[in-house]
Protein backbone atom coordinates (compact mmCIF):
# COMPACT_ATOMS: atom_id res chain seq x y z
CA UNK A 1 0.00 0.00 0.00
CA UNK A 2 3.02 2.81 1.19
CA UNK A 3 4.36 1.32 -2.35
CA UNK A 4 0.84 2.53 -4.11
CA UNK A 5 1.05 5.79 -2.62
CA UNK A 6 4.97 6.01 -3.23
CA UNK A 7 4.03 5.71 -6.80
CA UNK A 8 1.34 7.99 -7.15
CA UNK A 9 2.68 10.79 -5.49
CA UNK A 10 5.99 10.52 -8.11
CA UNK A 11 3.56 10.99 -10.87
CA UNK A 12 1.98 14.13 -9.79
CA UNK A 13 5.52 15.78 -9.34
CA UNK A 14 6.75 15.02 -12.71
CA UNK A 15 7.32 18.56 -14.24
CA UNK A 16 8.57 20.09 -17.34
CA UNK A 17 11.96 18.72 -17.08
CA UNK A 18 10.97 15.65 -16.52
CA UNK A 19 8.18 15.01 -19.25
CA UNK A 20 11.24 16.28 -21.98
CA UNK A 21 13.08 13.54 -20.28
CA UNK A 22 10.60 11.17 -21.22
CA UNK A 23 11.69 11.50 -25.26
CA UNK A 24 14.61 12.35 -27.02
CA UNK A 25 15.12 16.02 -26.48
CA UNK A 26 18.16 15.99 -28.96
CA UNK A 27 15.48 15.87 -31.71
CA UNK A 28 13.43 18.33 -30.19
CA UNK A 29 16.33 20.78 -29.99
CA UNK A 30 17.23 20.19 -33.88
CA UNK A 31 13.49 20.32 -34.47
CA UNK A 32 13.16 23.64 -32.86
CA UNK A 33 16.26 25.19 -34.77
CA UNK A 34 15.12 23.82 -37.91
CA UNK A 35 11.83 25.61 -37.81
CA UNK A 36 13.51 28.35 -36.19
CA UNK A 37 15.79 29.23 -38.93
CA UNK A 38 13.20 28.36 -41.18
CA UNK A 39 10.82 31.35 -39.84
CA UNK A 40 13.30 33.56 -40.12
CA UNK A 41 14.31 33.00 -43.37
CA UNK A 42 10.61 32.93 -44.54
CA UNK A 43 9.69 36.07 -42.96
CA UNK A 44 13.03 38.23 -44.38
CA UNK A 45 11.53 40.07 -46.50
CA UNK A 46 8.87 40.94 -43.89
CA UNK A 47 10.12 42.40 -40.78
CA UNK A 48 13.55 42.03 -41.33
CA UNK A 49 14.24 43.48 -44.20
CA UNK A 50 10.87 45.00 -45.96
CA UNK A 51 11.14 48.23 -45.39
CA UNK A 52 14.44 48.85 -46.73
CA UNK A 53 13.79 46.71 -49.79
CA UNK A 54 10.29 48.53 -50.13
CA UNK A 55 12.62 52.36 -50.01
CA UNK A 56 15.25 51.14 -52.64
CA UNK A 57 12.31 49.89 -55.10
CA UNK A 58 9.90 52.51 -54.04
CA UNK A 59 6.82 50.12 -53.26
CA UNK A 60 3.10 51.05 -52.52
CA UNK A 61 1.35 50.08 -49.74
CA UNK A 62 -0.75 47.22 -51.51
CA UNK A 63 3.08 46.26 -52.96
CA UNK A 64 4.33 45.88 -49.49
CA UNK A 65 1.58 43.94 -48.13
CA UNK A 66 1.63 41.37 -51.28
CA UNK A 67 5.32 41.38 -50.54
CA UNK A 68 5.39 39.91 -47.14
CA UNK A 69 2.06 37.85 -48.24
CA UNK A 70 3.49 35.97 -51.29
CA UNK A 71 6.38 33.97 -48.78
CA UNK A 72 3.53 33.63 -46.42
CA UNK A 73 0.87 32.04 -48.94
CA UNK A 74 3.41 29.45 -50.12
CA UNK A 75 4.39 28.07 -47.32
CA UNK A 76 1.13 27.48 -46.44
CA UNK A 77 0.73 25.87 -49.65
CA UNK A 78 3.81 23.35 -49.55
CA UNK A 79 2.54 22.52 -45.99
CA UNK A 80 -0.35 20.50 -47.72
CA UNK A 81 2.93 18.44 -49.78
CA UNK A 82 5.65 18.49 -47.35
CA UNK A 83 2.79 16.73 -44.78
CA UNK A 84 2.04 14.43 -47.44
CA UNK A 85 5.74 14.11 -48.12
CA UNK A 86 6.70 13.22 -44.26
CA UNK A 87 3.75 10.30 -44.46
CA UNK A 88 6.40 8.63 -46.60
CA UNK A 89 9.78 9.60 -46.23
CA UNK A 90 11.76 10.27 -43.40
CA UNK A 91 11.87 14.08 -41.74
CA UNK A 92 14.80 14.15 -41.79
CA UNK A 93 15.81 14.10 -45.21
CA UNK A 94 13.09 16.97 -45.75
CA UNK A 95 14.56 19.23 -43.43
CA UNK A 96 17.69 19.21 -45.03
CA UNK A 97 15.91 19.50 -48.10
CA UNK A 98 13.94 22.19 -47.07
CA UNK A 99 17.00 24.09 -45.62
CA UNK A 100 19.44 24.57 -49.22
CA UNK A 101 16.20 25.53 -51.27
CA UNK A 102 15.57 28.37 -49.09
CA UNK A 103 18.39 29.86 -48.68
CA UNK A 104 18.81 30.19 -52.39
CA UNK A 105 17.18 33.56 -52.65
CA UNK A 106 19.50 35.34 -50.28
CA UNK A 107 22.76 33.73 -52.61
CA UNK A 108 20.62 35.40 -55.38
CA UNK A 109 19.39 38.95 -54.15
CA UNK A 110 23.68 39.07 -53.47
CA UNK A 111 24.39 38.16 -57.07
CA UNK A 112 22.01 39.53 -59.73
CA UNK A 113 19.78 43.03 -59.34
CA UNK A 114 16.08 42.18 -58.40
CA UNK A 115 12.79 44.58 -59.38
CA UNK A 116 9.52 44.02 -57.76
CA UNK A 117 8.38 40.80 -60.06
CA UNK A 118 11.73 39.22 -58.98
CA UNK A 119 10.48 39.84 -54.84
CA UNK A 120 7.24 37.78 -55.53
CA UNK A 121 9.21 34.81 -57.13
CA UNK A 122 12.03 34.71 -54.60
CA UNK A 123 8.87 34.73 -51.86
CA UNK A 124 8.19 30.68 -53.39
CA UNK A 125 11.40 29.94 -52.08
CA UNK A 126 11.30 31.52 -49.09
CA UNK A 127 7.96 29.79 -47.95
CA UNK A 128 9.72 26.39 -47.82
CA UNK A 129 11.29 28.00 -44.46
CA UNK A 130 8.28 27.88 -42.98
CA UNK A 131 6.59 24.80 -44.06
CA UNK A 132 8.87 23.50 -41.32
CA UNK A 133 5.95 23.65 -39.11
CA UNK A 134 4.41 20.65 -41.11
CA UNK A 135 7.54 18.65 -40.39
CA UNK A 136 9.28 20.21 -37.45
CA UNK A 137 6.02 19.41 -35.31
CA UNK A 138 5.28 15.92 -35.78
CA UNK A 139 9.00 14.44 -36.26
CA UNK A 140 9.49 16.14 -32.48
CA UNK A 141 6.21 14.81 -31.33
CA UNK A 142 6.73 11.16 -32.73
CA UNK A 143 9.90 10.89 -29.64
CA UNK A 144 7.31 11.82 -27.33
CA UNK A 145 4.43 10.11 -24.87
CA UNK A 146 1.06 11.41 -26.00
CA UNK A 147 0.65 12.52 -22.46
CA UNK A 148 3.52 15.20 -23.40
CA UNK A 149 2.01 16.30 -26.99
CA UNK A 150 0.98 19.53 -26.09
CA UNK A 151 3.70 20.53 -24.57
CA UNK A 152 6.60 19.29 -26.54
CA UNK A 153 4.41 20.77 -29.96
CA UNK A 154 4.47 23.64 -28.05
CA UNK A 155 7.83 23.66 -27.86
CA UNK A 156 8.78 22.27 -31.20
CA UNK A 157 6.45 25.33 -32.30
CA UNK A 158 8.51 27.63 -30.17
CA UNK A 159 10.21 28.24 -33.31
CA UNK A 160 8.44 31.17 -34.00
CA UNK A 161 10.77 32.61 -32.45
CA UNK A 162 12.54 33.40 -35.81
CA UNK A 163 10.05 35.77 -36.50
CA UNK A 164 11.34 37.90 -33.38
CA UNK A 165 15.58 37.30 -34.42
CA UNK A 166 14.03 39.29 -37.87
CA UNK A 167 13.05 42.50 -36.26
CA UNK A 168 15.76 42.30 -33.61
CA UNK A 169 18.65 41.34 -35.38
CA UNK A 170 18.69 41.91 -39.25
CA UNK A 171 17.58 46.00 -39.22
CA UNK A 172 20.59 47.40 -37.38
CA UNK A 173 23.04 45.20 -40.02
CA UNK A 174 20.86 46.75 -42.89
CA UNK A 175 20.85 49.99 -41.78
CA UNK A 176 24.60 50.04 -41.84
CA UNK A 177 25.76 47.74 -44.38
CA UNK A 178 22.36 48.06 -46.41
CA UNK A 179 19.83 44.79 -46.65
CA UNK A 180 22.01 42.28 -48.99
CA UNK A 181 24.55 41.87 -46.68
CA UNK A 182 22.28 41.44 -43.76
CA UNK A 183 20.58 38.68 -45.47
CA UNK A 184 23.88 36.74 -46.07
CA UNK A 185 24.04 36.58 -41.95
CA UNK A 186 20.93 34.05 -42.36
CA UNK A 187 23.37 31.95 -43.93
CA UNK A 188 24.92 31.19 -40.59
CA UNK A 189 21.86 30.12 -39.32
CA UNK A 190 21.23 28.33 -42.24
CA UNK A 191 24.05 26.21 -41.97
CA UNK A 192 23.81 25.75 -37.73
CA UNK A 193 20.02 24.35 -38.65
CA UNK A 194 21.51 21.67 -41.51
CA UNK A 195 24.19 20.30 -39.03
CA UNK A 196 21.99 19.76 -36.57
CA UNK A 197 19.18 18.56 -38.75
CA UNK A 198 21.90 16.20 -40.02
CA UNK A 199 23.16 15.12 -36.88
CA UNK A 200 20.44 14.81 -33.98
CA UNK A 201 17.28 14.51 -35.59
CA UNK A 202 15.67 11.18 -35.70
CA UNK A 203 12.12 10.92 -36.54
CA UNK A 204 9.83 7.15 -35.55
CA UNK A 205 6.63 8.15 -37.04
CA UNK A 206 5.50 4.98 -38.80
CA UNK A 207 5.75 5.81 -42.49
CA UNK A 208 3.74 4.70 -46.25
CA UNK A 209 6.54 4.35 -48.86
CA UNK A 210 4.76 3.78 -51.47
CA UNK A 211 3.49 7.61 -51.17
CA UNK A 212 6.94 8.52 -51.97
CA UNK A 213 6.77 9.67 -55.72
CA UNK A 214 3.49 10.53 -55.73
CA UNK A 215 4.07 13.30 -52.42
CA UNK A 216 7.12 14.40 -54.44
CA UNK A 217 5.37 15.04 -57.74
CA UNK A 218 2.64 17.05 -55.31
CA UNK A 219 5.52 19.48 -54.00
CA UNK A 220 7.00 19.91 -57.53
CA UNK A 221 3.49 21.13 -59.05
CA UNK A 222 2.60 22.83 -56.24
CA UNK A 223 5.69 24.57 -56.51
CA UNK A 224 5.74 25.26 -60.27
CA UNK A 225 2.12 26.44 -60.25
CA UNK A 226 2.31 28.99 -57.70
CA UNK A 227 5.25 30.57 -59.50
CA UNK A 228 3.18 30.92 -62.69
CA UNK A 229 0.06 31.59 -61.50
CA UNK A 230 1.57 34.60 -59.32
CA UNK A 231 3.11 35.94 -62.25
CA UNK A 232 0.33 35.31 -64.52
CA UNK A 233 -2.13 36.87 -62.00
CA UNK A 234 0.14 39.97 -61.35
CA UNK A 235 0.40 40.77 -65.19
CA UNK A 236 -3.52 41.38 -65.05
CA UNK A 237 -3.88 39.48 -68.30
CA UNK A 238 -6.70 37.93 -66.79
CA UNK A 239 -9.03 40.71 -66.51
CA UNK A 240 -8.34 41.28 -62.87
CA UNK A 241 -5.77 44.02 -61.52
CA UNK A 242 -2.91 42.85 -60.52
CA UNK A 243 -3.36 43.86 -56.78
CA UNK A 244 -6.41 41.99 -56.90
CA UNK A 245 -5.50 39.06 -59.05
CA UNK A 246 -3.34 38.16 -56.61
CA UNK A 247 -5.83 37.55 -53.78
CA UNK A 248 -6.54 33.97 -55.93
CA UNK A 249 -3.44 32.90 -55.58
CA UNK A 250 -4.58 30.49 -52.37
CA UNK A 251 -7.89 29.48 -54.47
CA UNK A 252 -6.28 27.99 -57.50
CA UNK A 253 -3.00 26.86 -56.20
CA UNK A 254 -4.16 25.11 -53.04
CA UNK A 255 -6.80 23.61 -55.53
CA UNK A 256 -3.85 22.03 -57.57
CA UNK A 257 -2.14 20.98 -54.39
CA UNK A 258 -5.05 19.42 -52.96
CA UNK A 259 -6.06 17.62 -56.38
CA UNK A 260 -3.08 16.16 -56.16
CA UNK A 261 -3.14 14.60 -52.90
CA UNK A 262 -3.89 10.43 -52.14
CA UNK A 263 -7.46 10.17 -52.55
CA UNK A 264 -7.36 9.28 -48.29
CA UNK A 265 -6.04 12.45 -47.58
CA UNK A 266 -8.66 14.12 -50.22
CA UNK A 267 -11.70 12.80 -48.71
CA UNK A 268 -10.62 13.85 -45.47
CA UNK A 269 -11.65 17.49 -46.67
CA UNK A 270 -15.01 16.35 -47.18
CA UNK A 271 -15.59 15.99 -43.43
CA UNK A 272 -16.46 19.07 -40.96
CA UNK A 273 -13.78 19.43 -38.62
CA UNK A 274 -10.42 19.58 -41.10
CA UNK A 275 -12.24 23.07 -42.30
CA UNK A 276 -13.08 23.47 -38.47
CA UNK A 277 -9.98 23.71 -37.52
CA UNK A 278 -8.23 25.08 -40.66
CA UNK A 279 -10.34 28.24 -39.75
CA UNK A 280 -9.54 28.35 -36.26
CA UNK A 281 -5.24 27.77 -36.97
CA UNK A 282 -5.90 30.34 -40.08
CA UNK A 283 -6.45 32.89 -36.88
CA UNK A 284 -4.35 32.12 -34.23
CA UNK A 285 -1.33 31.67 -36.52
CA UNK A 286 -2.34 33.37 -39.54
CA UNK A 287 -3.06 36.47 -37.00
CA UNK A 288 0.60 35.71 -35.74
CA UNK A 289 2.46 35.43 -39.08
CA UNK A 290 0.14 37.56 -41.19
CA UNK A 291 0.80 40.79 -37.91
CA UNK A 292 4.64 39.60 -37.92
CA UNK A 293 4.86 40.45 -41.52
CA UNK A 294 3.20 43.07 -41.37
CA UNK A 295 3.48 44.96 -38.08
CA UNK A 296 6.53 46.92 -38.96
CA UNK A 297 5.03 48.55 -41.69
CA UNK A 298 2.40 49.52 -39.64
CA UNK A 299 4.01 50.87 -36.60
CA UNK A 300 5.71 52.33 -39.77
CA UNK A 301 2.79 54.02 -41.58
CA UNK A 302 0.65 54.42 -39.10
CA UNK A 303 2.96 55.82 -35.99
CA UNK A 304 5.80 57.27 -38.22
CA UNK A 305 8.68 54.69 -35.88
CA UNK A 306 11.53 54.51 -38.21
CA UNK A 307 12.89 51.13 -39.12
CA UNK A 308 15.29 50.13 -36.22
CA UNK A 309 12.11 50.70 -33.78
CA UNK A 310 9.80 49.09 -35.71
CA UNK A 311 12.18 46.28 -35.86
CA UNK A 312 12.61 46.17 -32.05
CA UNK A 313 8.69 47.04 -31.52
CA UNK A 314 8.36 43.62 -34.27
CA UNK A 315 10.39 41.18 -32.22
CA UNK A 316 9.23 42.05 -28.42
CA UNK A 317 5.50 41.34 -30.07
CA UNK A 318 7.04 38.02 -31.96
CA UNK A 319 8.96 37.08 -29.09
CA UNK A 320 5.57 37.32 -27.07
CA UNK A 321 4.01 35.20 -29.22
CA UNK A 322 6.26 32.75 -29.67
CA UNK A 323 7.47 32.47 -26.11
CA UNK A 324 3.22 31.91 -24.57
CA UNK A 325 2.65 29.52 -27.35
CA UNK A 326 4.01 26.61 -25.71
CA UNK A 327 2.25 28.07 -22.37
CA UNK A 328 -0.95 27.27 -24.52
CA UNK A 329 0.09 24.06 -24.79
CA UNK A 330 0.51 23.33 -21.38
CA UNK A 331 -2.68 25.14 -20.42
CA UNK A 332 -4.52 23.20 -22.95
CA UNK A 333 -3.06 19.93 -21.92
CA UNK A 334 -4.43 20.78 -18.23
CA UNK A 335 -7.79 22.34 -18.80
CA UNK A 336 -8.41 21.74 -22.69
CA UNK A 337 -7.79 22.96 -25.61
CA UNK A 338 -10.86 23.72 -26.16
CA UNK A 339 -11.73 26.16 -23.38
CA UNK A 340 -8.50 28.33 -24.38
CA UNK A 341 -9.56 28.72 -27.55
CA UNK A 342 -13.19 30.04 -26.49
CA UNK A 343 -11.22 32.68 -24.78
CA UNK A 344 -8.28 33.01 -27.29
CA UNK A 345 -10.93 34.34 -30.40
CA UNK A 346 -12.82 36.80 -27.57
CA UNK A 347 -9.46 38.53 -27.06
CA UNK A 348 -8.49 38.33 -30.58
CA UNK A 349 -12.09 40.18 -32.21
CA UNK A 350 -11.80 42.44 -29.31
CA UNK A 351 -8.62 43.76 -30.07
CA UNK A 352 -9.21 43.63 -33.68
CA UNK A 353 -12.66 45.36 -33.24
CA UNK A 354 -10.76 48.00 -31.05
CA UNK A 355 -7.51 48.63 -33.31
CA UNK A 356 -10.29 49.04 -36.38
CA UNK A 357 -13.21 51.03 -35.25
CA UNK A 358 -11.10 53.88 -33.20
CA UNK A 359 -7.62 54.11 -34.49
CA UNK A 360 -6.31 54.60 -31.16
CA UNK A 361 -2.68 56.39 -30.67
CA UNK A 362 0.62 54.28 -30.67
CA UNK A 363 0.32 54.20 -26.68
CA UNK A 364 -2.55 51.87 -26.62
CA UNK A 365 -2.61 50.76 -29.84
CA UNK A 366 1.00 48.76 -29.12
CA UNK A 367 -0.50 47.28 -26.40
CA UNK A 368 -3.35 46.24 -27.85
CA UNK A 369 -1.03 44.91 -30.60
CA UNK A 370 0.73 42.99 -27.89
CA UNK A 371 -2.35 41.57 -26.03
CA UNK A 372 -3.53 40.34 -29.89
CA UNK A 373 0.24 38.50 -29.54
CA UNK A 374 -0.54 36.73 -26.61
CA UNK A 375 -4.05 35.56 -27.59
CA UNK A 376 -2.34 34.48 -30.86
CA UNK A 377 0.28 32.30 -29.01
CA UNK A 378 -2.30 30.82 -26.75
CA UNK A 379 -4.13 29.85 -29.51
CA UNK A 380 -1.11 28.29 -30.96
CA UNK A 381 -0.54 26.05 -28.78
CA UNK A 382 -4.19 25.21 -27.51
CA UNK A 383 -4.89 24.00 -31.71
CA UNK A 384 -2.29 22.04 -32.01
CA UNK A 385 -2.78 20.44 -28.45
CA UNK A 386 -6.08 19.29 -30.17
CA UNK A 387 -5.36 17.81 -33.43
CA UNK A 388 -2.92 14.76 -32.27
CA UNK A 389 -6.12 13.91 -30.25
CA UNK A 390 -8.71 14.68 -32.71
CA UNK A 391 -6.61 13.01 -35.63
CA UNK A 392 -4.47 10.37 -33.51
CA UNK A 393 -3.45 8.06 -36.57
CA UNK A 394 -3.06 11.06 -39.26
CA UNK A 395 -1.04 13.66 -37.44
CA UNK A 396 1.08 14.54 -40.04
CA UNK A 397 -1.16 14.67 -42.59
CA UNK A 398 -3.82 16.84 -40.27
CA UNK A 399 -0.63 19.30 -39.46
CA UNK A 400 -0.27 19.89 -42.90
CA UNK A 401 -3.61 21.16 -44.22
CA UNK A 402 -4.06 22.67 -40.90
CA UNK A 403 -0.84 24.46 -40.96
CA UNK A 404 -1.46 25.12 -44.53
CA UNK A 405 -4.48 27.03 -43.44
CA UNK A 406 -2.52 28.74 -40.91
CA UNK A 407 -0.25 30.25 -43.48
CA UNK A 408 -3.44 31.18 -45.53
CA UNK A 409 -5.08 33.38 -43.14
CA UNK A 410 -1.78 34.86 -42.99
CA UNK A 411 -1.65 35.81 -46.64
CA UNK A 412 -4.88 37.58 -46.73
CA UNK A 413 -4.51 39.28 -43.17
CA UNK A 414 -1.46 40.80 -44.85
CA UNK A 415 -2.53 41.07 -47.94
CA UNK A 416 -5.36 42.91 -46.75
CA UNK A 417 -3.75 45.34 -44.31
CA UNK A 418 -1.85 46.67 -46.90
CA UNK A 419 -5.10 47.14 -49.55
CA UNK A 420 -6.85 48.77 -46.92
CA UNK A 421 -4.01 51.25 -46.38
CA UNK A 422 -3.73 52.05 -49.93
CA UNK A 423 -7.31 52.04 -50.46
CA UNK A 424 -8.73 54.03 -47.37
CA UNK A 425 -5.78 55.80 -45.84
CA UNK A 426 -5.22 53.57 -42.61
CA UNK A 427 -5.45 49.78 -41.95
CA UNK A 428 -9.05 50.31 -39.26
CA UNK A 429 -10.47 48.46 -42.34
CA UNK A 430 -8.19 45.27 -42.32
CA UNK A 431 -8.00 44.97 -38.61
CA UNK A 432 -12.52 44.84 -39.10
CA UNK A 433 -12.01 42.59 -41.20
CA UNK A 434 -10.40 39.96 -39.44
CA UNK A 435 -12.25 40.90 -36.10
CA UNK A 436 -15.30 39.77 -37.64
CA UNK A 437 -13.85 36.24 -38.88
CA UNK A 438 -12.77 35.79 -34.97
CA UNK A 439 -16.55 36.30 -33.79
CA UNK A 440 -17.18 33.46 -36.80
CA UNK A 441 -14.85 31.56 -35.38
CA UNK A 442 -15.99 31.55 -31.57
CA UNK A 443 -19.68 31.26 -32.68
CA UNK A 444 -18.57 28.28 -34.23
CA UNK A 445 -16.71 26.84 -31.30
CA UNK A 446 -19.25 27.97 -28.66
CA UNK A 447 -21.41 25.33 -30.25
CA UNK A 448 -19.46 22.41 -31.04
CA UNK A 449 -17.71 23.02 -27.77
CA UNK A 450 -19.49 20.24 -25.78
CA UNK A 451 -18.60 17.78 -28.54
CA UNK A 452 -15.17 18.95 -29.25
CA UNK A 453 -14.43 18.75 -25.25
CA UNK A 454 -15.54 14.86 -25.19
CA UNK A 455 -12.27 14.60 -26.99
CA UNK A 456 -10.38 17.10 -26.13
CA UNK A 457 -8.48 15.98 -23.12
CA UNK A 458 -5.96 12.82 -22.90
CA UNK A 459 -7.87 10.16 -21.25
CA UNK A 460 -6.45 8.23 -18.28
CA UNK A 461 -6.36 5.05 -21.10
CA UNK A 462 -4.80 7.02 -23.77
CA UNK A 463 -1.51 7.86 -21.67
CA UNK A 464 -0.83 4.35 -20.36
CA UNK A 465 -0.44 4.19 -24.83
CA UNK A 466 3.34 5.50 -25.13
CA UNK A 467 3.62 5.12 -28.91
CA UNK A 468 2.52 7.68 -31.25
CA UNK A 469 1.42 6.67 -34.35
CA UNK A 470 1.79 9.14 -37.56
CA UNK A 471 0.52 7.03 -40.40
Amino acid sequence: MKNNNKEKKEKKKVGIIEALKSGDIKTLIASLIYFDTGFMVWLLFGPALGLFIAQELGLSPAEKGFMVAIPILAAALFRIPFGYMYQAINGKYIALAGIILSALPIIYVNLFPINYTTLLILGAFLGIGGASFAIALPMAGSNYPKKYQGLVLGLAAAGNLGAMMDGLIFPPIAETYGWRTAALVALIFLAIAFILCYSWIKDNCLKRPELKYHAIFNFIVTFISLIAFTLILYSGIIGISGKFGLLLLPIIVGAISILLLDKTYRNALKKRDPWIFMLFYAITFGGFVGMSGSVAFILNGQYGFDPVLAGMIMALLSFTGALIRPIGGWISDKIGGVKVLLAVFTAIAFCDLVLGLFLPPAFIGVPLLWLLFVAFGLGNGAVFQLVPLRWPRATGMATGLIGAAGGVGGFYLSSTMGLAKELTGSYGLGYIIFGIISLIALTALYFLRHEYHSWGYVREEEVKKEVVVCE
